[in-house]
């Protein structure tokens, strides 16, 4: 858990007043939220040393800096300032510039990415969303043993390290660079897994995409209308997507059904290719391939000034 945030000014590199008085602003609003914050002035970083590193996090000004800190192994964000824009941080993956518009769970969401912490996405009455971890693999294979599981979507790879690897990779480059995905559903007063919903983008297609499963044990209960409402307005109020597909095996009446009370409305009928990973994945590439095959799909739209 985050517990600290340093941040890090190379006086012979920075000379931008601005950028410390950001930094104390930045601090006391951290004290506020029950966050310690410290102001550091170094030159390369390697005499900085940190008691809780898995609890830290570092905002360095500084190129050096940041690679020392990471060498370190440390979490660390560049902080770059507005009148140096053209700074070169070579191996971090975030940077902030106006931190006196950086609000706690920013910083916490890019700690959580950094420290390979899943992010919890959102809360309805009676389940959790979740961003997907591989140690969640193993249930979902026993979600999927039904045979009602795959009647209308493609199920997982045969082999479980294969679908582990495909996680791996999955939560490193969607959730990593997209910032949004397919998440794991859990149900909170039992913390089973009962399915996975949210949000996903397909080759040929313009609009995301809503998918969406709920295993055989707890259908019937209105998990998916519940989840799936709430999903929506997350992509609406936080994502701001302003359209949203989702694509139904035209056989599937009950989740054509639950897509038009969420506000979908039938658009199109189209031909999607399946299967298109193959039959196994290793080290981010398919290897095994099958013959193309194709199904039948409803595609349905949601607009968001459309909202019934």
């Amino acid at each position: 858990m985050l517990s600290k945030i340093v941040f890090c000014i190379n006086d012979r590199i920075s000379v931008d007043k601005q950028m410390q008085a950001q930094a104390k602003a930045a601090i006391a609003y951290l004290n506020e939220c029950g966050i310690a914050g410290e102001l550091h002035h170094v030159t390369d970083g390697s005499r900085l040393i940190c008691d809780d590193p898995g609890q830290t996090l570092f905002l360095a000004d500084d190129e050096i800096v940041a690679q020392t800190l990471q060498e370190k192994g440390y979490y660390v964000i560049a902080w770059q300032a507005e009148s140096d824009l053209n700074r070169k941080f070579g191996g971090v993956k975030y940077i902030f510039t106006n931190i006196d518009e950086v609000d706690l769970d920013s910083y916490v969401k890019v700690y959580q990415r950094l420290a390979g912490i899943s992010w919890t996405i959102l809360e309805t009455e009676r389940c959790l969303v979740r961003e997907t971890r591989v140690e969640d693999v193993d249930d979902f294979y026993r979600i999927y043993a039904d045979p009602a599981m795959t009647r209308y979507m493609e199920g997982l790879f045969e082999n479980p390290e294969d679908e582990r690897r495909y996680t791996r990779d999955y939560i490193e480059k969607v959730y990593g660079f997209m910032g949004f995905g397919v998440w794991t559903v859990i149900e909170k007063c039992t913390g089973e897994i009962i399915g996975r919903a949210g949000f996903s983008v397909r080759n040929g297609f313009d609009e995301v995409e809503l998918g969406f499963l709920i295993g055989v044990p707890w259908q019937g209960k209105g998990y998916a209308m519940e989840v799936c409402r709430k999903i929506m307005e997350y992509g609406r109020t936080v994502l701001q997507f302003g359209t949203v597909q989702t694509l139904v095996k035209k056989e599937n009446e009950i989740s054509i059904h639950i897509c038009e009370k969420l506000g979908f409305r039938a658009y199109d009928e189209v031909n999607i290719e399946e299967n298109i990973y193959g039959e196994s994945y290793q080290n981010g590439h398919s290897v095994s391939f099958s013959p193309s095959h194709y199904g039948k799909y409803i595609r349905l739209i949601w607009e968001a000034d459309k909202r019934g």
